[in-house]
């Protein structure tokens, strides 16, 4: 007989927790399809999982971050996996830029009739800056006030009284998430039936080779760029791609990644990675290390360019790379991000129409799923790789610790 059946309930429904996001993501799919007024209906469900799982997200860095920062006797190290990543996202960043650029040049997905296109009201966008950009992400914010508070108290004589506190704060967060976890599939199939019920599977006719292009470019860039990252570091990338399924799930119905946030984190703990790595990557990568975004943005302005047939000399693709190696680090911190940098980008550039985003509109809320898994997928990938070159990856570790009648987070 279960001694703890309630225990036992939650460690079978986390089991099976992947299949029943992805039932969801089907049902999400014909609901839109077949009933769209009643799916769109459904946009609550999805909102408010992200809703709540976003309440989280701050106490979890700064919790983690403090307690792996405090308890690290070398700041140094610290400081040098800060620097390391920086480093990493920008080489990372300017590939995925560079790739989105040339892929678009060779696949022309802009070299059709604009008549045929969908247009919808040109978005209000504003001028994207930095002040707005540290102004408006929490994440960031967080992260530095963290980092800060770590420091301290590692150099406090009182660090080994207080530690205790902080690391039963973690564990307590961590137990209440696991709980909204299991909302899942609710949240996923809330986003997805929205999506599919508002703007419909026939409204990327028009717009095919484009959504093609990116997310054909996407796959290469996580199988080609990032698998051959992990390999050099003796990772494989497809049993990455299967330890964060459940993940990967969540982003698409949902087309947050903000909303896997902190179970990625738990999952990369569990992995191997420090919980240091793990607190200061992830949360800058969410800021800075934006993959997925970045293509989107570098194919969206050749696209346009090719829709007016605006020709770019090399200077010029020289400069659209290099103003995007700058705006798409705002991409995570203003609201309508995606629009906004590529305003400024084409504002910038002074020579393709500002308005051919209305034609954007029309897809991008099917693209933004591509975009937010491959940013999840990016960023994970950089945790491992710098926590295996910092050698703070430990495969047989189990970081993440429960008191014994609470079942971990769903894997």
């Amino acid at each position: 007989m279960d001694r703890h059946p309630r225990r036992s309930f939650y460690t079978r429904l986390s089991r099976h927790l992947t299949l029943l996001v992805f039932i969801a993501l089907v049902a999400a799919v014909l609901l839109g399809q077949f009933a769209p007024a009643t799916a769109i209906r459904m946009k609550f469900l999805g909102d408010d999982f992200v809703a709540i799982i976003k309440v989280f997200i701050p106490f979890i860095i700064f919790l983690t971050i403090v307690s792996g920062i405090s308890g690290m006797t070398d700041l140094n190290k610290v400081g040098r996996i800060g620097i390391k990543a920086l480093l990493y996202f920008e080489v990372v960043t300017t590939l995925s830029l560079t790739i989105g650029i040339l892929l678009a040049y060779l696949i022309q997905p802009g070299r059709v009739d604009k008549k045929s296109l969908p247009v919808a009201r040109p978005p209000q966008v504003s001028t994207f800056s930095w002040g707005d950009f540290f102004a408006h992400n929490l994440t960031l914010q967080v992260l530095i006030l963290a980092i800060i508070v770590g420091i301290i108290l590692s150099l406090h004589p009182k660090r080994e009284k207080v530690l205790p506190f902080i690391h039963v704060a973690t564990r307590r967060v961590f137990q209440v998430l696991k709980y909204f976890m299991f909302l899942a599939p609710l949240g996923a199939f809330g986003g997805m039936a929205y999506t599919i019920g508002k703007y419909g599977i026939r409204t990327l006719q028009p717009l095919a080779l484009l959504m093609a292009s990116v997310y054909g470019t996407m796959i290469i860039f996580i199988f080609v760029v990032l698998g051959g990252i992990m390999r050099y570091f003796k990772f494989s990338i497809w049993s990455y791609l299967k330890d964060i399924r459940e993940e990967i799930l969540i982003v698409l119905g949902t087309s947050s990644s903000e909303a896997a946030q902190p179970s990625l984190m738990v999952k990369l703990e569990r992995m191997g990675c420090s919980q240091p790595v793990v607190g200061l990557v992830i949360p800058t990568g969410y800021s800075f290390n934006l993959d997925g975004t970045s293509i989107y943005l570098s194919m969206s302005v050749i696209f346009l360019a090719q829709l007016y047939n605006v020709q770019l000399s090399i200077g010029e693709l020289l400069g659209i790379l290099g103003i995007l190696m700058i705006t798409s680090k705002g991409a995570a911190g203003v609201t309508g991000s995606g629009f906004t940098v590529l305003a400024s980008t084409l504002t910038a550039l002074q020579k393709i129409p500002v308005e051919g985003l209305a034609f954007l509109l029309a897809v991008d809320k099917f693209m933004s799923e591509a975009r937010a898994i491959t940013n999840i997928i990016g960023n994970g990938v950089a945790t491992l790789v710098i926590a295996k070159s910092e050698g703070e990856f430990n495969p047989a570790g189990d970081t993440v610790s429960f008191p014994d009648d609470t079942p971990p987070l769903p894997v």
